[in-house]
């Protein structure tokens, strides 16, 4: 299919990703990227300062921060985002390895090294911290160990058992968490009372506990396996029309199972109930849907680069951002941007300065890419 290049960067960028990638969804991925990184740049947190409430900037600020518990905010869609890319990017990069001769064993293996790596990473963030080992595994890193591994393991079967599966799992996490029988943790959907906070005291010792469920990999095992088959669809020969169409269905329907079933089993994002992982993963369906239409089908390209490139260093910049990198910048900038923008008052300017840090964060992945580096496990 031709390609029709709209600016320089562009041009770069999809002679870059010529293998078979679509850069709707380097797009897709490079905007979910840079909302994780902005969250470093401490810019949501100004966005809901007292002093704003009532706003319309405060009401939107409010979306780029979790629910404290039941219901669902923008952010909390963020992790289902990210986990459905790696889905979807997954049959894409295993069969370009194929065609370069790489055996299904190789590949086991390849997935198997991935995994364990993501799973030391997103434990190893929690050690920095308090300088000390302790065992937490809820952020995405680690949960994302998890995923990737079990929809790996059922990627070459159909359609239906790939769907099962995901089913399967959702299920399981549902009757854990209704029929979990240890007396004080036998509330299903209570914060600190139910299975999820049981097997966080395991695991991680009651010192560690979090109402974030360190279980949350399995159900949302789904959102990748999901996108994986949004992957296999994208990399089939229906025609763009239909491929639209299945994702669009596909995000209605989890949708409709979400918020239909809501009143029965609450959406609650820190302990990924049954209605979470159906309605938030519909609007990955749908986000997909909505970069691929206008990205890749309608050709609307001008200025993909500037999220793309983000999502081409998606690992780097996140752990970059994460140990320290987004506090020493916004170190080195402070001086100046108080010395330019202190006399815009005590709330505009720690915002400046975050969208400075913001900037700066983006311009590292910017630089990557055009030196051609790609960190990549």
């Amino acid at each position: 299919m031709e390609t029709k290049i709209t600016d320089n960067n562009t041009e770069i960028l999809l002679e870059e990703k010529k293998n078979n990638r679509l850069l709707s969804l380097d797009f897709f991925r490079g905007l979910t990227m840079f909302l994780l990184i902005a969250e470093f740049s401490h810019l949501f947190i100004y966005l809901t300062a007292p002093e704003l409430n009532g706003t319309f900037i405060y009401s939107i600020g409010k979306q780029f921060h979790h629910m404290s518990w039941e219901g669902m905010h923008f952010w909390d869609l963020i992790q289902p985002f990210f986990m459905f890319i790696v889905g979807v990017a997954m049959p894409l990069s295993f069969a370009n390895r194929m065609k370069k001769g790489t055996t299904y064993n190789e590949l086991l293996k390849h997935a198997v090294k991935r995994s364990l790596l993501l799973l030391f990473l997103g434990w190893a963030l929690y050690c920095i911290d308090p300088g000390k080992i302790v065992f937490r595994f809820q952020n995405v890193l680690a949960q994302l160990s998890v995923t990737y591994m079990l929809a790996f393991l059922v990627m070459r079967k159909k359609t239906a058992v790939q769907i099962a599966f995901s089913v399967l799992l959702i299920l399981i996490s549902e009757a854990a968490y209704r029929f979990f029988p240890v007396e004080g943790f036998n509330h299903a959907f209570i914060n600190g009372e139910n299975f999820g906070s049981w097997l966080n005291i395991q695991i991680s010792g009651a010192e560690n506990n979090s109402s974030w469920a360190i279980f949350n990999a399995i159900p949302t095992t789904a959102h990748t396996i999901w996108g994986v088959l949004a992957g296999q669809l994208l990399m089939s020969k229906k025609t763009d029309k239909r491929k639209i169409q299945i994702l669009v269905i596909a995000g209605v329907i989890g949708l409709v199972i979400g918020f239909g079933l809501s009143g029965i089993t609450p959406i609650i994002k820190r302990i990924a109930t049954s209605t979470f992982v159906f309605a938030s993963g519909g609007w990955t369906f749908l986000a997909l849907a909505l970069c691929y239409w206008i990205i890749d089908i309608k050709k609307y390209q001008k200025g993909v680069w500037i999220f793309a490139v983000v999502g081409l260093n998606p690992l780097f910049i996140y752990l970059f951002a994460h140990v320290g990198g987004a506090d020493l910048i916004q170190k080195i900038v402070l001086p100046f941007s108080n010395a330019l923008f202190g006399w815009t008052g005590e709330l505009v300017t720690p915002i400046i300065l975050s969208m400075i840090v913001l900037f700066f964060l983006w311009y590292i992945t910017y630089w990557m890419f055009k030196k051609k580096i790609f960190v990549r496990i």
